[in-house]
C-alpha cells in the first residue's frame, strides 16, 4: 500500500483531519481511512473515500435498516441492489427493468438541470441492464403554492422533466405532485424509468478477467457535478446556493445516441461488464464494479477525454459529467465496442485494465495518484454502517391527542367539494402533464383518468401498469401505517386498471438521520413497507435513499415514495375511472368508517395535520385488490377507481370528471345511509376502498363475489344525468366540477 510515488503527493494538496471535515468525513471515518491505506491518504483518495462513504453512495446510515425489506423472491430475477435496476420476470423470454431515484438537493438549486439530469440518470441505470426505456415517471414535492420561490421551482422542474424526456424520445406517463409548506426550499424530484429485456440481453455491472480492457464511453470529462454526492448527503441553507457547480449539466441527444450505442454493444455479447457513471462519477464506476467481480484495475486518468484543460485527478474521479458509461471486454474484443461507439459519433476510449489483486490503482501521466482496496470503498465492503439512535418524535404526542370531534361540520358541502376539488393537491395537473410527451413509441395506452399508466408490450401482447405514490402526511403522522398504505394504494392504483402487483422500487426521502426523532421515522417506515410488500406479495427491487431533507425551518415530512409494477394478460382488462353509461349500478368495496386524521379535508378546510393515519388491515386490502382484479377479468367491471386523497365524494367526482374527456359528462345519483357525519362519510379516507361500475343486472354476481371473499360491499347508486348528487347533501354539476378541477392550478401559477 505504500507505493505511491513522491510526485503524487507533490503535486496535490497535503492531507490532514481538517481537510478531511472539510470532505464531509468524521475523525472516526478518517482513522479508519488511515487504518485501511497504513498511510496518509492522497488528496484523490481522500476526495475519493469521501465521496463513496457519503450517505448518497454508501448508504452508511440506512443499509442495516434496508436490509429488514423483502428484498427477493417472486418473479425477481436478480436480487435488490445487486444490479443498477431491479429486474422482474414478465414472461415470454423477457424482463422488466425499474428503477426509482431521488435528485432532491441539485434540483433545489439549479431546478432545470438538477431535474433534467435526474431524468438522464434514471434512463441510463435501465439501458445500463440492457433493457430498453420505454417509460418514465416522476414524484414531486413542493412547498406553498403562495411561495413566489415554490413557483419558480416548479416551473423549472417541470421544463427541466419535460425538455430531457421528450428529447430522449421516452414517454413520460405518469407522477404525482403533492404541496405542502415543508417542502418549502427543498423540493423532492424522484424520477422513475422503466425498460424491457430479453433476459439473454440482460447486461451486469461488474469487473472481472485479468487484463481486461477498461473502457470509458459517451461525453467528455468536465469539471459540472464535482462532489455531488457528497452535496446530496447534506442539508440545505443558505450555503446551497453556492454549490452550483455540484449539479450536472444534461445533454439528452447525447443520452439518446448513447443509449442506441450501448443496446447495440450489449448485444454482440462481447461486453463483460457496464454501469452508469452517476453519483461519485468515476469513482464509483470503478470501485464497485471491481468490488463486485472481487477484482481490481488500473486506470490512467491521461486518457480519459476532458472537456476543459488541466484538470487534476482529483477532478477527474469525482466529476459527475453526464452521459457516461464505463465498460469492461477482452482485449480482442475492443475494437468491435470502438467501432459500434465511433458509429454514434460518440468517444469511446481505453483508460485501463482489470487486475486479479481488488485494488483500484489510479495513475496521472504514469504517476500513481491513488492505490485503494476497491472492496473498502462500496456499499456491503469497507463503508462504514452505523446503527442511529431512534426516539419517537415528541409531536406525535400532541397529534395523536387532537379531538377531532371538536371540528365544526360544513354548512355547504358541495362548496366543500368544489374547494377540494380547486385543491393543490388534487386538482388536475393538466398544466404539468401537457408539457410531457406521453405517447412517443406509441405504447402508451390512453387512459385519461386512469389509476395508473399503463404501457403496451407489442413483443409480448400483454401490457404493464406502472405507479408512483405516497401520502406522506400519513407517514407524518404515523410511519409505520403511512408507509404500509403507500405500498398498499400503489397496489391498490395498479388493480383499478386490471394488473396484478408484482414487485416496487422505493425512493425514501427522509430529514438527518442524526436525529433521533427522524431516524426513527425512517426506521418505522422501512418495517411499515417490509409488512405490506410480504402481505402483497410484492419484493422490493431496491431503489434510492435520500436523507438530510431539510430547509432552515425544518425537515420535510418523511416521504417513502414507492414505485409499483403490475402485469396485465390480457389487454382486454385495463380499465379506466370513467362511469360509462346511463342506468350503470355503482358499488364500494371496502368498509367506511370516516375516518379524517390526516385527511386533505382536515388540511384544507380546517388548517390542521392532526390525528392518525387511517388504519389499515393488510389482510383485508388484499382481499379487496385480489376480489377486484377477478372481477375485472370476469369482465363484470365497467370502471373502477380507487378512494383515496379527499374520500369517497372526491373519487366519485373523479369518476364523473372523467367522462367529460369523452365529450358525455355523466353524472351520478348517490344513495347511502352513512349513520356517520357527513363531513366524515364524504371527505373520510379510510383505506382499502375501490368504487367500480357495472352493467344494470351484474349486482348480484358483485354481491357473491364480495361475500365468498368476505369483502365488504354495498350498492350506493347509479349513473344518471349530468350531476353528482350524494344524500341530498352535495349537488354538483360535471361540468362546473370540471372547469374548477382543470383549471384550478394554472390559476395558482400565474
Amino acid at each position: 500500500m505504500n507505493d505511491l510515488k513522491s510526485g503524487a503527493r507533490a503535486a496535490e494538496p497535503a492531507v490532514d483531519l481538517e481537510v478531511a471535515r472539510k470532505h464531509g468525513l468524521t475523525e472516526e471515518e478518517y482513522g479508519r481511512i488511515l487504518a485501511i491505506l497504513g498511510r496518509t491518504p492522497t488528496y484523490t483518495e481522500l476526495g475519493v473515500y469521501s465521496v463513496m462513504w457519503s450517505e448518497h453512495c454508501s448508504y452508511k446510515n440506512s443499509i442495516a435498516e434496508l436490509k429488514k425489506l423483502p428484498r427477493s423472491g417472486g418473479r425477481l430475477l436478480v436480487d435488490a441492489g445487486a444490479e443498477n435496476a431491479g429486474l422482474v420476470d414478465i414472461g415470454g423470454g423477457y424482463a422488466i427493468a425499474f428503477k426509482i431515484e431521488s435528485h432532491n438537493h441539485p434540483s433545489a438549486v439549479e431546478p432545470y438541470q438538477g431535474a433534467a439530469t435526474g431524468v438522464g440518470g434514471i434512463m441510463r441505470d435501465i439501458f445500463t441492464m440492457g433493457a430498453r426505456p420505454i417509460a418514465a415517471l416522476n414524484s414531486l414535492r413542493f412547498g406553498s403554492l403562495e411561495s413566489p420561490r415554490t413557483k419558480y421551482l416548479l416551473k423549472g422542474i417541470v421544463k427541466g422533466i419535460g425538455d430531457y424526456g421528450n428529447s430522449f424520445g421516452v414517454p413520460t406517463v405518469a407522477g404525482e405532485i403533492y404541496f405542502d409548506k415543508c417542502y418549502n426550499e427543498n423540493p423532492l424530484v424522484n424520477a422513475m424509468a422503466v425498460g424491457i429485456v430479453r433476459h439473454d440481453q440482460a447486461a451486469s455491472a461488474i469487473a472481472k478477467g485479468e487484463g481486461n480492457i477498461v473502457l470509458i464511453v459517451g461525453s467528455s470529462t468536465g469539471r459540472d457535478g464535482i462532489h455531488g454526492a457528497t452535496f446530496a448527503s447534506e442539508e440545505i441553507s443558505e450555503a446551497s446556493e453556492a454549490k452550483r457547480p455540484s449539479v450536472q449539466v444534461g445533454d439528452p441527444f447525447t443520452e439518446k445516441l448513447l443509449l442506441e450505442a450501448t443496446l447495440e454493444a450489449i448485444a454482440t455479447g462481447v461486453v463483460i461488464g457496464i454501469q452508469d457513471m452517476g453519483a461519485a462519477g468515476i469513482s464509483c464506476s470503478t470501485s464497485e464494479m471491481s468490488a463486485k467481480g472481487n477484482s481490481g484495475m488500473t486506470i490512467e486518468l491521461s486518457r480519459v477525454p476532458a472537456r476543459e484543460k488541466e484538470m487534476t485527478a482529483y477532478e477527474l474521479m469525482l466529476s459527475e459529467s453526464q452521459e457516461r458509461m464505463l465498460l469492461v471486454v477482452k482485449p480482442e474484443h475492443t475494437q468491435i465496442v470502438e467501432k459500434i461507439f465511433q458509429k454514434w459519433d460518440l468517444q469511446c476510449q481505453a483508460i485501463g485494465k482489470v487486475h486479479s489483486d481488488g485494488f483500484l490503482r489510479v495513475t496521472m501521466h504514469g504517476v500513481n495518484v491513488a492505490t485503494m482496496p476497491a472492496e473498502t470503498l462500496v456499499l456491503g465492503g469497507g463503508a462504514p454502517v452505523y446503527h442511529r439512535e431512534f426516539t419517537e418524535p415528541s409531536y406525535l404526542k400532541s397529534t395523536r391527542s387532537y379531538d377531532l370531534k371538536t371540528i365544526k361540520e360544513p354548512n355547504d358541502y358541495t362548496g366543500v367539494l368544489y374547494k377540494l376539488l380547486e385543491a393543490p393537491n388534487i386538482c388536475s395537473r393538466r398544466w404539468v402533464t401537457r408539457q410531457y410527451d406521453s405517447m412517443v413509441r406509441t405504447n402508451t395506452v390512453g387512459l385519461d383518468f386512469g389509476d395508473a399508466a399503463v404501457i403496451r408490450l407489442k413483443e409480448l401482447q400483454k401490457a404493464i401498469a406502472v405507479k408512483t405514490d405516497c401520502n406522506s402526511r400519513y407517514v407524518y403522522l404515523n410511519p409505520y401505517v403511512g408507509a404500509q398504505i403507500a405500498v398498499a394504494e400503489s397496489a391498490r392504483n395498479v388493480v383499478c386498471v386490471g394488473a396484478k402487483p408484482l414487485a416496487i422500487t422505493n425512493c425514501l426521502n427522509f430529514g438527518n438521520p442524526y436525529k433521533p426523532e427522524i431516524f426513527w421515522q425512517f426506521r418505522e417506515s422501512i418495517r411499515g413497507i417490509a409488512d405490506a410488500c410480504r402481505a402483497l406479495e410484492t419484493p422490493v427491487t431496491g431503489g434510492n435513499v435520500s436523507f438530510y431533507n431539510e430547509n432552515p425551518d425544518g425537515p420535510i415530512y418523511p416521504t417513502p415514495v414507492i414505485g409499483m409494477l403490475g402485469e396485465i394478460e390480457n389487454m382486454d382488462h385495463i380499465t379506466d375511472a370513467a362511469f360509462k353509461a346511463e342506468g350503470d349500478e355503482i358499488y364500494l368495496l371496502g368498509e367506511t368508517k370516516g375516518h379524517i386524521g390526516g385527511s386533505e379535508y382536515l388540511s384544507l378546510i380546517h388548517g390542521l395535520a392532526v390525528g392518525d393515519a387511517p388504519a389499515i388491515d393488510l389482510k383485508a386490502e388484499r382481499s379487496v385488490q385480489d376480489t377486484v382484479l377477478r372481477l375485472i377479468h370476469a369482465g363484470l367491471v365497467k370502471s373502477a377507481h380507487d378512494v383515496s386523497d379527499g374520500g369517497l365524494a372526491i373519487a366519485l367526482a373523479e369518476c364523473c370528471l372523467a367522462t367529460v374527456q369523452t365529450g358525455r359528462p355523466l353524472g351520478a345519483r348517490i344513495q347511502v345511509k352513512a349513520g356517520i357525519r357527513n363531513d366524515h362519510f364524504l371527505f373520510g379516507e379510510d383505506q382499502s376502498r375501490i368504487v367500480i361500475s357495472v352493467a344494470e343486472g351484474n349486482g348480484d354476481q358483485i354481491d357473491r363475489a364480495c361475500s365468498q371473499a368476505n369483502v365488504p360491499v354495498q350498492r350506493i347508486g347509479t349513473v344518471r344525468g349530468t350531476r353528482l348528487e350524494i344524500n341530498e347533501v352535495v349537488n354538483a354539476g360535471v361540468e362546473e366540477m370540471a372547469q374548477r378541477f382543470n383549471e384550478s392550478l394554472e390559476k395558482q401559477l400565474i
